[in-house]
Parts: structure tokens; C-alpha cells; sequence
């Protein structure tokens, strides 16, 4: 196993349209002394270029806090920076095509949003699933809300670990409890705070809570 289930636990996925006159740069580091565990770089509207700069500016920022760089979608861009991974949707490119392009040392992570799609990605090398949408979205809007009862059947699926995604937040993520996450990925509930150092802080609070239930 490349990833640890504790590597999942606060899983923090960028979006820089919450900033304001914060760099991402500024808000990663809060994000990551408040005690994120695994940084994804998912900024939509940036050229594949920006991407790769973007990634090796805030790959030093990562290795001093020990936490993985993961490159959204663009398997290319992962390989460029070096980065430690990348994630996959279902409509991107195959994790065995990204496994065979990056090598095995790299972790590969895949959305799923049933069972039979996480044995799927599993089956083809992914090291992690995140699952959702577990309470909507506000960052993708055509996304399907995953009922409780498909995430549990998903993480009972897999032997690989599994981050929820999906509108979740500090008020909302303790109903996770008990359907075996590793973690929680977060987005605007983290870099729409004002505060993202001691957002993370308590996100990472509650979410070892849900490890501790699940």
C-alpha cells in the first residue's frame, strides 16, 4: 500500500476562486499547520503549464509538513513536477493508463461513486477511492449526491482506503461516522475560511473522530 489510511484523513482539494487576497501558496501552508494530511492541486481554469508551476511551488511546502502532492486529473503535469501522485474522475484518463505512465512508485487515487466503480479502479492499481458526492457539491454542480448506505458499501468493497467528498463540513461530516472512511476531502469548508489554519485544525479533529467510529 502506497498511502496510509491516516495519509486520507483531512484531504484538502485546492480552489483558489475562495481566496481573496491570500496566495495559494499562503493558504496551503495555513491548511497544512493546521494539520492537513494529504494536498490536492485541482484548480480547473488553470493551462496545463500553470499547473506544473503551481505544483513545484508548493511542493517544498509539502515535503516540511510530510504531506503528499496530488495533481488533479492531469497525469502529465504529475510527471513534469514530480508530484506524488495524481487523482483520476471517471470521465479522465484510466488508472491503469496513469499507472502505466507514471510507474508503480507513484500513488494514483480514482473517484467512484459506486461499488462496482471502486472495484474497478482497484482492480486496475488505484491506491485510493474518494467517494461522493456524500452531501452534494458546491464546486461541481451536475455532481449526484452518494447515499450513506452506497459509501458503506463502497468502503466494504475495496481493501484500499477512502476519502468522502461532497459539501462536507464541519457541521455535516460527523454523519460519516460508522460507514468506514479513511478520511473527509474538503474544499470551500477549508479555503472559503477565513481562518484556514485553525479550520484545519478542527477539520482534522473531527475527522480523526470519524476514523476513530468507522
Amino acid at each position: 500500500m502506497k498511502i496510509s489510511p491516516d495519509k486520507l484523513r483531512l484531504y484538502a482539494v485546492t480552489d483558489r476562486t475562495w481566496l481573496g487576497k491570500e496566495s495559494l501558496e499562503e493558504a496551503v501552508e495555513a491548511a497544512l499547520r493546521g494539520g492537513v494530511t494529504i494536498l490536492q492541486l485541482r484548480e480547473k481554469q488553470a493551462p496545463h503549464e500553470e499547473l506544473v508551476k503551481t505544483a513545484m511551488r508548493l511542493k517544498p511546502l509539502c515535503r516540511r509538513y510530510g504531506v503528499p502532492l496530488i495533481i488533479n486529473d492531469d497525469v502529465e503535469a504529475a510527471l513534469e513536477a514530480d508530484a506524488d501522485g495524481v487523482h483520476v474522475g471517471q470521465e479522465d484518463m484510466a488508472v491503469a493508463e496513469a499507472r502505466r505512465i507514471l510507474g508503480q512508485e507513484k500513488i494514483i487515487g480514482a473517484s467512484a461513486h459506486n461499488r462496482e466503480e471502486a472495484l474497478e479502479a482497484q482492480r486496475q492499481g488505484a491506491d485510493y477511492l474518494g467517494s461522493g458526492a456524500v452531501f452534494g457539491s458546491s464546486t461541481k454542480k451536475d455532481a449526484t449526491t452518494l447515499s450513506r448506505e452506497e459509501l458503506t458499501a463502497v468502503c466494504r468493497a475495496v481493501s484500499i482506503p477512502v476519502a468522502a467528498i461532497g459539501g462536507i463540513t464541519e457541521e455535516n461530516c460527523l454523519e460519516l461516522a460508522g460507514t468506514g472512511v479513511s478520511g473527509i476531502a474538503v474544499v470551500s469548508a477549508l479555503f472559503a475560511a477565513a481562518d484556514k489554519e485553525e479550520a484545519a485544525a478542527r477539520l482534522r479533529a473531527l475527522a480523526e473522530k470519524i476514523a476513530e467510529r468507522s
